[in-house]
């Protein structure tokens, strides 16, 4: 706990069982009280080494559901168990876990709501081991929703990601995608919801073990990027209804 609020670590994995030893063990379990890992029907044994890692809260789909069908299972998990802040860390180790005490600070201050690990930040991603075409990509996506909405930030792509219990239940993240557009619709629903976003610097790191889309993927991301920030603006105009941009009912 920070402050007396309750942080969990969500891990949404697929394949990672050569990558979520060295990522849980990097943890710092003297803030993080709970680690929820929910497994999208991997072909490897990645629940199996959750188990003996001793995971408490290990959710496995009976069928794969995507990148943001894995994510709304962890975040709402998440808040059924009492999570004051959230954490989602990749376990393919893309991302150091070194980083949760700062992040998860930021909100536990009050500062923030929202806190993002950038790779963008610093000068590190390329030397990190981005490829070239996925740094232009990356760079001329931010620059346009930057502009569509009204925003800074350094990078929208990054999948390391802390909010606090009040975000999760007040953006609709459950009507968003189940593919990786998912991340990009949720900062889109947090901005609208008017919350400020941080960012702290993150190491980029790629290696053989670490997940990557595919070429075909990242056109279809790249897109759906496009057409989020495009709804966005015309929301924010009043010209369109979008239901990602609904209120979240309240549950009971």
């Amino acid at each position: 706990m920070i402050s007396g609020k309750k942080v969990v670590v969500v891990l949404p994995a697929y394949n990672a069982s050569k990558t979520i030893e060295k990522t849980y063990k990097e943890i710092d379990f003297s803030i993080v009280d709970d680690v929820i890992l929910v497994d999208d029907l991997s072909k490897d044994d990645t629940v199996e080494v959750g188990r003996k890692l001793g995971i408490k809260h290990i959710i496995v789909h009976e069928k794969n559901t995507g990148y943001g069908g894995n994510q709304k299972s962890c975040y709402n998990k998440a808040l059924e168990i009492g999570a004051d802040m959230v954490v989602m860390l990749h376990p393919d180790y893309q991302y150091t876990p070194m980083l949760i005490p700062s992040m998860t600070h930021l909100i536990a201050s009050g500062l923030y709501h929202v806190v993002l690990g950038s790779r963008i930040l610093g000068k590190g991603a390329l030397a990190g081991g981005m490829p070239l075409i996925k740094y232009v990509a990356n760079r001329g996506l931010t620059f346009f929703q930057n502009i569509l909405m009204n925003a800074k930030l350094s990078e929208y792509h990054t999948g390391y990601r802390a909010f606090s219990r009040e975000v999760l239940e007040k953006v609709n993240y459950n009507a968003n995608s189940d593919n990786f557009v998912f991340d990009n619709q949720m900062l889109a629903q947090i901005i609208y919801a008017g919350y400020e976003v941080a960012e702290i610097t993150c190491p980029t790191k790629y290696f053989d073990d670490a997940s990557s889309i595919n070429m075909k993927n990242s056109s279809i991301y790249g897109i759906g990027v496009i057409k989020t920030s495009i709804q966005f603006r015309l929301q924010k105009w009043n010209l369109l209804k979008h239901k990602i941009f609904y209120k979240k009912e309240a549950t009971s």
